[in-house]
C-alpha cells in the first residue's frame, strides 16, 4: 500500500509539480482539499526553513499522516532579500487575502515593480528559493533546499507559470520563467532542484518505515 503523503497546499499548479517528481516514489500525494475543515497552520517564522517545518509539523499531527510543506519565496538582493518569507502576501495591504490567487499574484508583481522602480537592470538580481520540510509530527524526516538565480524585469513576459514567474527573468534562456516550458522549469527551478533532492532521500525513509 503507498504511504500517503499530505502536502500543505491547496494550489494546483504546485501541486502538479509535485505530484510529477514524487509519483515515481510509490507516494499518494493528498492536498490540503480533503480537509476543507482544517484551520491553516500559522507562519510565524522569519526563514523559509522555519515556516516549511512548522507547516509540515502541524498538518502531520492535525491529519495523522505524513506532511510535505514547503515555504518558497522570492528573495531580491536590491530589496535587502524581500519579498522573502512574504512573498506569497508582499501585496496584503492592496487586495485582501480572500481575492483570487491570480489577483493576488498580479498584485505582488506590480508592488514588486513599484519597489524596484529607477534600479538599473544590473542591480536587479534574485533568486527564487523553496525549502521543504517532511514530518510525521514528532520529527522532521527529511528536508531539501533548492534556489534558481536570476533577475526582475522591468515588464512582465510569458503566460505559463505562477507568482512572480513572468519578471523573473533567466539570462541563460534569454526568457522569463513563464516562457520556458514545463519540462524545462523542472530541469533547473528552485522546487524542481528542491524536490529531486528530497525524492532522493525519500526512497531510503520509506524503505525505513516499510
Amino acid at each position: 500500500m503507498n504511504r500517503v503523503i499530505v502536502v500543505a497546499s491547496k494550489n494546483p499548479k504546485k501541486l502538479r509539480e509535485l505530484n510529477e517528481v514524487l509519483a515515481a516514489c510509490g507516494v499518494a500525494c493528498e492536498s490540503l482539499d480533503a480537509y476543507p475543515d482544517m484551520p491553516e497552520a500559522e507562519e510565524t517564522c522569519d526563514t523559509f526553513v522555519g515556516n516549511a517545518r512548522q507547516k509540515a509539523t502541524y498538518y502531520a499531527r492535525a491529519t495523522g499522516q505524513w506532511a510535505l510543506a514547503d515555504d518558497s519565496g522570492l528573495v531580491v538582493d536590491a530589496l535587502d532579500g524581500a519579498p522573502g518569507v512574504y512573498s506569497a502576501r508582499y501585496a496584503a495591504e492592496r487586495c485582501g487575502d480572500d481575492a483570487p490567487r491570480e489577483t493576488q499574484d498580479a498584485a505582488n508583481n506590480a508592488k514588486l515593480l513599484d519597489e524596484l522602480d529607477g534600479v538599473p537592470d544590473e542591480k536587479r538580481t534574485a533568486r527564487f528559493v523553496c525549502q521543504l520540510a517532511l514530518s510525521d509530527g514528532e520529527t522532521i524526516l527529511a528536508e531539501a533546499r533548492g534556489e534558481m538565480e536570476g533577475r526582475i524585469s522591468a515588464t512582465p513576459a510569458g503566460a505559463g507559470g505562477f507568482g512572480y514567474d513572468p519578471l523573473f527573468f533567466l539570462p541563460e534562456h534569454g526568457c522569463s520563467s513563464a516562457e520556458i516550458s514545463a519540462d524545462e522549469k523542472h530541469a533547473i527551478s528552485h522546487r524542481g532542484k528542491a524536490l529531486r533532492k528530497f525524492a532522493a532521500m525519500l526512497v531510503g525513509i520509506l524503505e525505513d518505515h516499510s
